[in-house]
């Protein structure tokens, strides 16, 4: 449906949810990481596994907006939204799926290391540690730490871009993310299609089921 002037619903709450979890995790996961509460940095991760997982998923199965293949385009689609030549946008423009994309990417990598690292006692690691060498899950702990502060790098950019486009484009990123809406001034928008509450428990269990089984150590 196309609304003039109107507000539509642009991001479902699967997708909403996860954002700002994340938003949440990170800071957290540093925190227990700082204070050497692994119990807790090591719940957290699972959860962050979890949440990764979905979101992996809602980008093949879920809602218009949330599928990578309606947001992820090419060189051309990408200059052409540089150039300006590109009509409006519903959901992630080529850039912001650029951004998207390269969290994702970075989180995953974050979280997989996390799983073959060892602290440099060899007391605490993680639960995938048993399939690598000791050297190998030596490495990885330098490599979760590169790859969370690459995250870092990313989230200040990602950052940057939001105030670039409230201050210069009059573009509040923030607001649809917090309440799934956004308003449309002298353009019309279609409504993406929303997937259907049964798909988002079914992504729930897949997320959920795999980050507990590779918290158990991934027994075959």
């Amino acid at each position: 449906m196309d609304e003039r002037g109107g507000a539509i619903r642009l991001w479902d709450w699967p997708v909403r949810l996860i954002h700002w979890s994340f938003v949440l995790l990170l800071p957290a996961l540093w925190w227990t990481w700082k204070k050497d509460d692994m119990p807790t940095h090591e719940l957290l991760g699972y959860i962050a596994l979890a949440l990764l997982l979905f979101r992996l998923f809602w980008g093949f199965f879920g809602s218009e907006t949330a599928r990578f293949t309606r947001f992820v385009k090419g060189p051309s689609a990408i200059l052409s939204y540089v150039r300006g030549t590109s009509g409006p946008v519903v959901g992630h423009n080529p850039i912001g799926a650029l951004s998207v994309l390269l969290l994702l990417g970075l989180m995953a990598a974050q979280l997989v290391s996390g799983l073959f690292t060892q602290d440099e006692d060899g007391i605490e690691s993680g639960p995938l540690t048993h399939l690598v060498s000791y050297d190998q899950a030596d490495a990885a702990r330098g490599w979760h730490s590169l790859f969370f502060n690459l995250l870092l790098a990313m989230v200040a950019l990602h950052l940057c871009a939001i105030l670039f486009y409230l201050v210069i484009k009059r573009d509040n990123l923030v607001g649809p993310m917090v309440t799934g809406r956004k308003r449309w001034k002298g353009a019309s928008a279609a409504a993406p299609a929303h997937a259907p509450v049964w798909r988002i428990a079914v992504g729930a269990v897949f997320a959920a089921g795999i980050a507990w089984w590779v918290s158990k150590g991934a027994p075959f």
